[in-house]
């Protein structure tokens, strides 16, 4: 597969992914905000405001904005470090890993629906993503 079929095909799959996300109900994350969710979810805690602005590259206001948001959600939860009081620690939260799960599950989906490496999509057309 050369370089552009598979970027083609990964950004359609992204695409793809996205698309069922907004249409179903459920809140709508911005790309940072949900970069801050998967970056809390899938590296190793703990995790501060200024740990995930070094992580992401982003500042420190830019951060707790998107926390704000993703707390408000249920996503995320701040927490005082007991060690250091003068630290706040983030969180997962059951709900933050449900909504990752289902949005996991969305990328599946997609990813079933996407065309081979030959071309053939679910029903052997070229083309074809059901979304």
């Amino acid at each position: 597969m050369h370089r552009s079929d598979q970027q083609h095909r990964v950004l359609n799959l992204w695409r793809a992914a996205t698309v069922q996300s907004v249409r179903r109900d459920g809140p709508d994350l911005t790309a940072r905000q949900m970069g801050l969710l998967l970056t809390v979810y899938l590296t190793t805690p703990p995790h501060t405001v200024r740990g995930l602005a070094i992580a992401l590259n982003i500042s420190k206001p830019a951060v707790t904005r998107a926390l704000d948001r993703l707390c408000t959600l249920g996503f995320l939860r701040r927490k005082v470090d007991d060690e250091d009081r003068r630290s706040v620690l983030v969180q997962r939260t059951v709900k933050g890993s449900v909504f990752l799960s289902e949005f996991a599950g969305l990328i599946l989906a997609a990813e079933a629906e996407t065309p081979d490496e030959d071309g053939a999509g679910p029903a052997g057309d070229p083309q074809a993503i059901a979304v």
